[in-house]
């Protein structure tokens, strides 16, 4: 049965603990942030301004791929003038803080969920607060590559598709360092977000909130948001939107079948009371 704790706090109580949650969860952002702050060389010449250059591993990667496909080399990428400007007189540094912070929040997620699962574990039956170390491991492990998807795949091919994109070569393309960095930081955070989509429909599930036959009933429509989604944000070629869309279908897959093993398991507990 679950844990009479919950029961026993007052709602003051929750509040104070929520309160902590988001102070521990604050400080250890800051902390990691401080530590990326002093890594800027590498963080910005080697990973963020990664994609701008014709010689990036998933520009390699296409090239590669459409050759393979007898498309010559179509998809290869040999030039990217992308030439980013700053307009502010703090701009730079401001974009250094705030970059620190976000890097500082992908380091700092483990923990964060850490948090979070001492937060709701009262709520948990006793047999489901032994998952605390699997919900960790598997959580960042479906974060970071969720953020390595959005970085390597959705970041340069969004990157590379919007600096060659021209309506009139009256306009030249000269990016803001905000703009630039703003696509960088929602590719790579949205992913990793996006990829908790197992472990956010496990906790729907339990919740009553979905079921497996409302996300049997709605996978065509998941599928067609999909395929848009992957039009969006990737170059006008079947190849690299299929490869996007795939990943976020296999997620979705899977929570299907999660939902399925909740229900189960739920059922087994209806059984033994």
């Amino acid at each position: 049965m679950a844990n009479k704790n919950i029961k026993e706090m007052s709602f003051l109580d929750h509040l104070e603990e929520l309160r902590w949650l988001l102070v521990r969860s604050t400080a250890a952002i800051l902390i990691c942030a401080t530590i990326a702050f002093f890594f800027s060389d590498f963080i910005f010449n080697e990973i963020i301004f990664g994609p701008k250059s014709p010689d990036f591993v998933t520009y390699q990667f296409f090239c590669e791929l459409s050759q393979q496909f007898g498309l010559d080399k179509s998809l290869c990428v040999t030039e990217i003038n992308l030439p980013i400007q700053n307009r502010e007189m703090g701009g730079q540094f401001s974009m250094h803080m705030w970059t620190s912070i976000t890097v500082g929040f992908i380091f700092a997620f483990p923990f964060i969920l850490w948090e979070i699962w001492k937060f709701i574990s009262p709520a948990l039956y006793e047999n489901e607060k032994k998952y605390a170390a699997s919900f960790i491991i598997i959580s960042s492990f479906l974060f970071f590559v969720g953020v390595l998807f959005g970085y390597y795949l959705i970041a340069p091919l969004s990157v590379q598709f919007f600096a060659s994109y021209i309506v009139s070569p009256e306009i030249n393309n000269s990016i803001d360092i905000d703009s630039y960095i703003s696509l960088m930081k929602t590719s790579a955070i949205a992913s990793g977000l996006l990829f908790e989509l197992p472990i956010i429909i496990f906790f729907l599930t339990k919740i009553g909130l979905v079921n497996p036959e409302f996300l049997r009933k709605y996978r065509k429509y998941t599928l067609i948001i999909v395929l848009i989604l992957s039009a969006i944000i990737t170059p006008p070629d079947v190849i690299s939107q299929v490869i996007v869309a795939i990943p976020i279908m296999i997620l979705y897959e899977a929570s299907i079948l999660i939902s399925v093993l909740v229900v189960k398991n739920q059922e087994k507990e209806k059984l033994k009371a």
